[in-house]
């Protein structure tokens, strides 16, 4: 199963940062068993969805040539629960690049208050390798709210 954990993304800076959001939702199906009656989005997937907002600025300040894969995880720090109803608001910075590798900082927030902050790294690939490089195009024209743009 594939969890696509970007429901928009606010802002950005080629090549420097972005922000996106995430709301969770009762009807995810995560919520089922994490935890049975009390319901948080598992911390694992704030660290994924910030994986994923860093694919989405590689792509995008690469003009959709590269998407990056989280490798490692250097630190992670997890604050306080997400749950349903929260629009956990999600940001990215480029820490390092050199070459195919990339690192970056990352935090969580809900209404101001951190949930989660993580330092992580890994590497960039085409991205017509992993997807559809014009149906990307689509989605982050979707996401960002930029329809008439590239």
């Amino acid at each position: 199963m594939r969890y696509l954990l970007i429901d928009r993304i606010i802002d950005w800076k080629e090549g420097q940062s972005m922000r996106g959001l995430k709301n969770v939702a009762l009807s995810e199906d995560f919520l089922e068993h994490h935890f049975p009656k009390n319901p948080i989005m598992p911390g694992v997937l704030l660290l994924e969805a910030l994986a994923q907002l860093a694919g989405w600025l590689e792509a995008a300040s690469s003009r959709f040539e590269n998407w990056f894969l989280l490798e490692k995880v250097e630190r992670c720090l997890f604050y306080d629960f997400a749950r349903p109803g929260d629009a956990v608001e999600l940001q990215v910075a480029l820490k390092s690049k050199a070459g195919a590798a990339r690192s970056f900082t990352g935090t969580c927030t809900v209404g101001g208050k951190r949930r989660a902050a993580a330092e992580f790294s890994g590497s960039v690939m085409p991205l017509a390798e992993l997807e559809d490089v014009d149906e990307q195009r689509r989605v982050f024209r979707l996401l960002s709210r930029t329809e008439g743009e590239p």
